[in-house]
């Protein structure tokens, strides 16, 4: 995206489960600033080693995690965790629950779209 010419403040890691602590691996850590980290239905990897890797250039990065309150897959408790750990190492970071498993809902929908609202603004009215 970036030999494309789209800005690196301009674009968002974003992942599902394994996608999600993926997202949550590289976006931290990527030496130039992005637009945001959603993080859906995961966790943090690595967190003993976030606080020496993370890039001061996503210092300020705007987070959502969302998780299932009923997830079989990645444990409530574990995601909780990983957004304690991320917010101790002085990421803002938005949590939502919503009672469901592994899996979306639109009510999490509506609130990614709020989000990504918040952070790049409503462009498609501008234009």
């Amino acid at each position: 995206e970036l030999a494309r010419g789209i800005a690196s403040t301009q674009i968002v890691i974003a992942g599902f489960s394994h996608g999600g602590a993926i997202a949550l691996q590289t976006g931290l850590r990527y030496a130039k600033p992005l637009g945001g980290v959603l993080a859906l239905s995961t966790y943090l990897t690595l967190a003993s080693s976030l606080a020496a890797e993370k890039s001061a250039a996503n210092a300020a990065i705007p987070i959502l995690m969302a998780h299932g309150t009923q997830d079989p897959v990645v444990p409530l408790k574990l995601a909780r965790e990983s957004q304690q750990s991320l917010t101790a190492a002085g990421f803002k970071v938005e949590w939502r629950e919503y009672p469901m498993q592994h899996s979306l809902c639109i009510e999490e929908i509506e609130d990614i779209s709020a989000w990504f609202t918040h952070i790049f603004g409503n462009t498609a009215a501008q234009k």
